[in-house]
């Protein structure tokens, strides 16, 4: 057997997956899984805020996939550079704990809790204190009532969106930005402003970053067969 035989005979589950993904991008399938990122990447902000000795006043979001962390102290270029490359993290971890370990359940589990705290402690908004609750409930309750299987896969499809969807991001809000956003400083304009570079120029090398991180989590993740065994068998793969 050739090596791309190998290949797709080992990952075509992924490849399938992949193609969905991306079949239902602009759809409402993948609508709620594109504003999860979205709050991922509100959240690297406010954790890169307390993490450099500033404070958190507030996070929200839109139903649009707009997003804002408010903020106070902290180190301002750490801060405004969590945001995408957060998100890209929060994501290849979350893949690579669905492909690589056993540890879905409780990977999923924290990650609900997470949304559920970030809810009560930081969102002051209708619209996403009901979505993050709300999700963060069921990404739970996934956890604990499905088969594993299904929670791995399930585990699967966030983490991969949240590592496409960065690349997207980054193109969209920083090297084609639409005229038509909204009124907020963006987070390139911010680093532009601190570093003299260009608001393009950041994103370009935020996009080398991304896609690279990308890359390497594909390696790391593809390294043996990905397929989930579909036998009903305890945590089986």
């Amino acid at each position: 057997m050739t090596k791309v035989a190998q290949f797709l005979s080992g990952h075509w589950q992924l490849i399938v997956l992949t193609a969905m993904i991306y079949a239902l991008w602009g759809t409402d399938v993948i609508w709620p899984l594109r504003v999860l990122v979205v709050v991922f990447h509100e959240i690297s902000h406010a954790a890169a805020a307390l993490l450099t000795g500033g404070s958190v006043e507030s996070i929200s979001f839109s139903r649009n996939e707009g997003g804002v962390a408010w903020t106070r102290g902290g180190n301002g270029f750490v801060i405004s550079t969590a945001g995408y490359l957060g998100s890209l993290l929060i994501g290849a971890g979350l893949f690579l704990a669905a492909v690589n370990t056993r540890a879905d359940r409780g990977v999923a589990a924290g990650v609900g809790a997470l949304l559920i705290a970030v809810s009560v402690i930081y969102i002051r908004d209708l619209f996403p204190f009901v979505f993050a609750a709300l999700l963060g409930g069921a990404i739970i309750g996934m956890a604990w009532k499905l088969p594993a299987q299904l929670s791995d896969l399930s585990l699967r499809v966030i983490g991969f969106v949240s590592m496409l969807y960065v690349p997207w991001d980054i193109i969209t809000d920083t090297i084609f930005p639409s005229p038509y956003r909204g009124p907020n400083m963006s987070d390139a304009e911010r680093i532009a402003t601190q570093t003299g570079l260009t608001e393009g120029i950041v994103g370009i090398l935020w996009l080398i970053i991304a896609l690279a991180v990308i890359f390497a989590t594909l390696r790391i993740a593809l390294r043996h067969p990905s397929n989930i065994v579909l036998r009903a068998r305890p945590d089986s793969r």
